[in-house]
C-alpha cells in the first residue's frame, strides 16, 4: 500500500483551519489559449504557463545565462556572473560553483491563485545542478519572497536533489513541492508569478547544464467533497502501457522511502516512459541488486528522491525524471473534469492522477489511502477508469477497472473525511502528463482542446 504522505496532510490540516468553505503541455502555454473544441464545463480553474522555445528563452532577464536553439532548445550558461559555496544540509559537503541565472517576464495569470507547482525538465550532467524560484504578487499588490521550489539534478553525485522545508512570509507557505495561500478564506489570491532559474556548474568547465522547459500551473479549485458528474465519451479505448507493480518490491531500498510499498510515483512514471518507449540503461542500473526483478522501478524511485521529503513522491521530481528520457517532456498540471482525461486517452497520452480514500470509497481497489498515483490508460465503452494501479500484489493484476462516478470524485475532491470523521484534502485533479517533447498532430490538437498550450 502507498505510505501516508505527511508533508501533504500537513497542508490540508493548515487549509482546513482557513477556510469554511489543474498538463501542462510539452509546448507550453497559457490554459487561455484554449481552442474553440474545448470540452465544454465550467469555467477553467487552472492556468498554465511553460516557457519551452527558443523565442522563449531568448525573452526575460540574463544574467550570464543564454538561449540555445536546436531540435530541443534550450537554456544554458554562456558566462559565470559568480561564484557561491553550497553547504547540503543532507550530506554536509561544502562545494563552490559558478553560476548564471534567468529570470522569466511575469505571467499575469487567467485565474488569480490560491497554489502553484513548478515544473521544470532540464539536462544536468556530472558537476552541475539547477535551482528553480518562483516569485508571486498577491492580489493586493505585494510580493512573495522568491520561494525556492527545488534543488535538482539527475544524480546524485554532486547534490542531494531536494525540496526546501520552512518557506513562508505569514500569507503563503511552501509544502514540498506547492506553494499555497495560508487562508483563501479571506480572499488573498496570487495575481501574477515569474521564475527565477539559476544553473549551477563546477568552476571552470565548459559547459553546464541545459534546461529546456521550465514553468508552473496555478490554480484555484473550489473546496468539494463531490464533484457534478462528466457524461462519458460512450467509446471504449486502451493503451497498451506497461505494467509494473510497486508491491514487488516491498522492503527494497528502504533508504528510498522506506522500500517499495511507497514508490507508487515512480513507478506509475516508468509506465509512461517505457510507454514511450524510455530505457534505462545497463550502466544506470548496475547498481540494483541482480536478484531483483525490474531493476528500473528502482531506479525511478532513487532518481525521484527528495532527501527533505524523505519520499519519492515529489511531483514534480517525478516529471523532470521523465524529462531525463530522450525526446520526452513531463509536467505536473490539474484537469477540471473526466472527460478532458479522457481526451488526453484517445489521442493516446495516458497520464498519471493522484487521489486519495478511504477502504470502500473505490470498489475493488481493496485499500485506503492518504495519498496514491496511479496510471489512466484507458475508458470502456460504459465510461469506467481502465488504470494500471500499482498498489497490486504483481504485475499481472496491475491492470484494474474501477467505476467511474467513484473514481472521478475521488480524484477531483478537494475535501473528504478520515476515517476519524476529520476533514483532510483530496488533490483537486492533479495529473502528470508525460508525451513527447514534439508531439503529432493529433496530440497536439487534443492538447489544445483542453487549453493547455
Amino acid at each position: 500500500m502507498t505510505a501516508p504522505t505527511p508533508r501533504r496532510a500537513v497542508l490540508v490540516a493548515a487549509l482546513a483551519v482557513a477556510t469554511a468553505a489543474t498538463a501542462a503541455t510539452v509546448s507550453g502555454g497559457s490554459a487561455s489559449a484554449a481552442a474553440p473544441s474545448a470540452p465544454r464545463g465550467p469555467a477553467r480553474t487552472v492556468d498554465n504557463r511553460f516557457w519551452h522555445s527558443y523565442e522563449h528563452w531568448r525573452a526575460g532577464i540574463h544574467q550570464g545565462t543564454t538561449a540555445v536553439d536546436g531540435a530541443r532548445p534550450g537554456l544554458e550558461i554562456g558566462a559565470a556572473v559568480g561564484r557561491t559555496e553550497y553547504a547540503d544540509p543532507h550530506t554536509g559537503r561544502k562545494s563552490t560553483w559558478e553560476y548564471a541565472t534567468w529570470t522569466s517576464p511575469v505571467h499575469r495569470s487567467t485565474v488569480p491563485a490560491t497554489e502553484a507547482i513548478a515544473s521544470w525538465n532540464a539536462r544536468t550532467p556530472a558537476g552541475t545542478w539547477i535551482q528553480v524560484e518562483l516569485r508571486g504578487t498577491y492580489t493586493d499588490g505585494a510580493a512573495t519572497p522568491w520561494y525556492v521550489m527545488g534543488r535538482w539534478a539527475s544524480g546524485e553525485r554532486d547534490i542531494r536533489r531536494t525540496s526546501v522545508d520552512g518557506q513562508t512570509d505569514g500569507r503563503s507557505t511552501v509544502w514540498t513541492d506547492t506553494l499555497a495561500v495560508d487562508a483563501p478564506a479571506s480572499g488573498l489570491r496570487i495575481a501574477d508569478w515569474r521564475l527565477r532559474l539559476t544553473l549551477y556548474r563546477t568552476p571552470g568547465a565548459d559547459r553546464g547544464p541545459t534546461v529546456w522547459l521550465a514553468g508552473a500551473m496555478v490554480s484555484d479549485v473550489p473546496d468539494r467533497f463531490t464533484v457534478p458528474a462528466a457524461a462519458p465519451s460512450g467509446r471504449a479505448h486502451e493503451l497498451k502501457v506497461p505494467r509494473y507493480s510497486q508491491e514487488t518490491h516491498t522492503g527494497r531500498y528502504p533508504q528510498y522511502d522506506n522500500g517499495g510499498e511507497a514508490w507508487c510515483s515512480p513507478t506509475s512514471s516508468q509506465m509512461i516512459i517505457e510507454f514511450w518507449g524510455g530505457r534505462a540503461s545497463a550502466s544506470a542500473l548496475n547498481w540494483v541488486d541482480p536478484k531483483f526483478s525490474d531493476p528500473q522501478v528502482c531506479h525511478a524511485a532513487r532518481s525521484t528522491y527528495d532527501a527533505a521529503y524523505k519520499g519519492c513522491g515529489n511531483w514534480p521530481f517525478n516529471a523532470a525524471y521523465a524529462a531525463t528520457y530522450r525526446g520526452l517532456a513531463g509536467v505536473v498540471t490539474r484537469l477540471g473534469s473526466l472527460t478532458e482525461l479522457e481526451t488526453l486517452v484517445r489521442a493516446g497520452i495516458p497520464a498519471i492522477t493522484s487521489q486519495s480514500f478511504l477502504p470502500g470509497e473505490l470498489t475493488g481497489a481493496g485499500y485506503g489511502t492518504a495519498g496514491h498515483l496511479m496510471t489512466v490508460v484507458g475508458f470502456t465503452a460504459a465510461g469506467d477508469v481502465v488504470a494500471n494501479d500499482p498498489n497490486s500484489p504483481d504485475n499481472p493484476s496491475v491492470r484494474r477497472v474501477y467505476e467511474r462516478r467513484e473514481w472521478e470524485n475521488i480524484w477531483l475532491r478537494t475535501k473528504r473525511y478520515d476515517a476519524n470523521g476529520k476533514v483532510r484534502s483530496g488533490t483537486g485533479g492533479v495529473c502528470y502528463v508525460y508525451c513527447p517533447a514534439r508531439p503529432s498532430p493529433n496530440q497536439l490538437r487534443a492538447l489544445q482542446a483542453l487549453g493547455l498550450v
